[in-house]
């Protein structure tokens, strides 16, 4: 089908604005092609709740199956069970980030036709629903997408490699902008009493005391783009206080992610758990630890780094850390759960905001 004018004429940032112009609905009914021919997934979604139907056709000698997952999507909890055991188990869990919501691969390809590496190329009806279609190249892989743009949905997608044949990520095969009735977002009664495991912000409350919002794990990346200095403190979890026993700390800032041969480290224990380091950059920077404190001047993006109270039989470990930088001086506190029984383990965590980013005086 040939391009309309009026359309051929539009640049690719133009259509990048108009699927991104609009909030996405949070009431549908999205049925979706998956996995092995014949599988489905039926997506119900009202406001903060949305309803995950898989169907799985028989073969192999292996019967027909469905399977439910209830999204909160407010509380970041989900919960799982098969409609058709007798009787019914319920599983329970936290997400967080994209839980499969079908407009997401809009979100994705927006930045890509932005960016022109993904140019309009036709028009085209799919399962009776008006689409737009876009194609080109984007990291090195091919891709062909059909868009529903007065509804900023994609309703199928391709991926190929040269050479090989497309592997269709997407396919929408029916969609429906009604609100679904309010009795498929309730639990079965086995369900009641099944808590999920806690979210990673009510974690890092019952680790602080202290409201989440304040925090940051600094395992995550990406690092920040500005710079600053950082200064640790390793504290025991519940009370936030500085703990009583002198640890060691070292550090590698040459460490880079995209090498393909990794550094290997070295670590060398005592009898008391004293450590030694060694292997590509990483050194010990113990004698700069000072009133408890670590101070760390400007380091790179990301950097290999651990802290390590000595315990008779428990060595050292090191693993990466992103630097994220919300003040010029921002405070790293190293969590410990058990101060008792340091290989217990802990988190790390930058504090952004409230009383606990203060640096303290050194």
């Amino acid at each position: 089908m040939s391009t309309p004018r009026f359309l051929a004429c539009l640049g690719p940032v133009v259509f990048a604005s108009l699927l991104m112009a609009q909030a996405p609905p949070t009431a549908y009914t999205i049925t979706e092609s998956s996995g092995a021919p014949g599988s489905t997934s039926i997506i119900y979604r009202s406001g903060s709740r949305a309803l995950m139907e898989m169907k799985q056709p028989a073969q192999s000698g292996t019967p027909a199956s469905r399977s439910f997952t209830l999204y909160d999507l407010q509380a970041g909890t989900s919960y799982a069970w098969d409609p058709d055991a007798n009787p019914i188990t319920c599983g329970a869990g936290t997400f967080s980030g994209d839980w499969g919501d079908p407009f997401a691969s809009t979100a994705d390809l927006s930045s890509e036709i932005a960016k022109g590496d993904i140019k309009l190329v036709g028009a085209e009806t799919i399962n009776g629903i008006a689409t737009q279609v876009f194609a080109g190249a984007s990291q090195g892989a091919n891709v062909k997408a059909w868009i529903d743009m007065k509804d900023s949905l994609v309703i199928r997608a391709e991926l190929s490699a040269a050479g090989t044949a497309p592997m269709t990520m997407v396919d929408i095969t029916k969609v429906s902008f009604a609100t679904p009735p309010a009795s498929l977002f309730v639990l079965p009664a086995s369900c009641a009493g099944v808590k999920p495991p806690p979210t990673p912000a009510e974690l890092i409350a019952d680790e602080t005391g202290d409201d989440a919002a304040n925090y940051v794990n600094g395992i995550y990346g990406p690092g920040s783009t500005n710079s600053c200095s950082i200064i640790l403190r390793v504290v025991a979890a519940k009370t936030m206080a500085p703990i009583n026993r002198a640890y060691q700390a070292a550090i590698d800032t040459t460490y880079d992610q995209n090498n393909p041969t990794p550094p290997h480290y070295v670590f060398g224990v005592g009898n008391d758990g004293t450590s030694t380091y060694s292997g590509g950059g990483l050194h010990e920077i113990t004698n700069q630890i000072h009133n408890g404190m670590l101070r760390i001047d400007n380091p790179p993006a990301y950097f290999m780094f651990g802290v390590n109270i000595p315990t008779p039989n428990h060595g050292a470990d090191v693993g990466l850390i992103y630097r994220q930088c919300f003040a010029p001086v921002t405070m790293l506190y190293d969590v410990i759960k058990d101060p008792a029984n340091p290989a217990d383990g802990g988190d790390w965590l930058y504090a952004k905001s409230g009383k606990y980013a203060v640096p303290p005086t050194q």
